[in-house]
């Protein structure tokens, strides 16, 4: 496959998946804002989850809520906003169009167009829920058709890989949001405001249900079990480690546990090291602390991604990297990974 089409699949999907994110925090935040008579300092915290506080700062100034609702959803200088990345999703998939289904290239522009017009009036503040409902059933809809009507091909890999990387991204960022700085101060820990707050975080991640049929009463501790180490929850960043490095090695044909690159190595020690985590060794070591050495491992994973697949570089450049690339000795030794 061309670089360049597997480059377009693989930052299409993770443009859908971090528009239904943004969506999806949002729309907790919007139920969560009720119940709190501080309703413009439940706000910030939103544009800390996307790492853009001082895209923010420049462009608004004070988080509140309309504000925040603005920059999140329309604001078409925001790379992070839903309508930027609709945006840049169409234009990765118009470029490859000869490769995905025609449904797949359907849904993008029906998405686009459904925020475009909404962009024109006021429905992310008139009639939030509705739109951002709307907002999260397109994405939806757009996994379940590529799915569905592409060959499960390395174009299919690419995509999910990309999906699933992005995923587990956000789900880290919630976690780290919630425990550092949502709760207003360690009084609170315990009372019905927290476990109010860690009720909302599992709602970002569609994930109350099924962790109240796993674990019942809500246990901090349990909820960072759950979104980070769950091996069946489609949302957990395991999960979805899982599937990546199923994906990545598709691609390239390589066995799971061994590594041909620098993607596959990067992939295979972060997958290793969660398979053997625990969750008391996690918030032993500080949770903020956990999550920040994650992302900066999920940031070498898609540079890697990157780099073995996307651009054109001399063999001996990749031997370079991966012999200087910075990472822990960890095991390499993996545990069964249910399908």
């Amino acid at each position: 496959m061309l670089s360049r089409v597997a480059d377009a699949i693989y930052w299409m999907n993770r443009y859908i998946e971090r528009m239904e994110n943004v969506a999806r925090f949002v729309d907790v935040n919007l139920h969560l804002a009720l119940d709190f008579s501080d309703e413009d300092a439940q706000w910030e915290p939103l544009v800390r989850t996307t790492g853009d506080t001082e895209l923010f700062a420049q462009r608004y100034g004070e988080p509140s809520r309309d504000n925040v609702l603005r920059f999140l959803t329309f604001d078409r200088d925001n790379p992070n906003s839903i309508l930027s990345c609709l945006s840049k999703a169409r234009e990765n998939a118009r470029s490859v169009r000869e490769i995905i289904s025609s449904e797949m290239w359907e849904q993008v522009n029906r998405a686009y167009l459904m925020v475009l017009d909404a962009g024109r009036g006021d429905a992310a503040s008139d009639a939030p829920y509705e739109f951002f409902a709307a907002v999260k059933q397109a994405a939806h809809l757009f996994v379940g058709i590529t799915y569905l009507t592409m060959s499960h091909n390395e174009g299919w890999h690419f995509g999910r890989m990309g999906r699933l990387l992005e995923r587990a991204d956000k789900t880290s960022r919630i976690l780290d949001v919630k425990y550092f700085i949502l709760l207003p101060s360690a009084g609170d820990v315990g009372t019905a405001v927290d476990e109010l707050q860690w009720v909302a975080l599992l709602r970002s991640a569609s994930a109350f249900e099924m962790y109240r049929k796993k674990h019942g009463g809500i246990s901090p501790s349990k909820v960072v079990d759950f979104l980070m180490l769950n091996p069946k929850f489609p949302r957990s960043v395991r999960y979805c480690l899982n599937k990546a490095e199923r994906s990545l090695h598709a691609i390239t044909g390589a066995p799971l546990g061994t590594w041909t690159n620098a993607a596959e190595r990067e992939l295979g020690r972060l997958t290793a090291e969660l398979a053997y985590a625990e969750t008391k060794e996690i918030l032993g070591r500080g949770l903020h602390e956990y999550v920040d050495d994650l992302q900066q491992r999920l940031n070498h994973v898609s540079d890697a991604v990157h780099f073995t697949f996307f651009t054109m570089k001399p063999l001996a450049e990749e031997e370079e990297l991966l012999r200087t690339m910075p990472l822990p000795p960890l095991s390499m030794a993996r545990l069964p990974d249910p399908e």
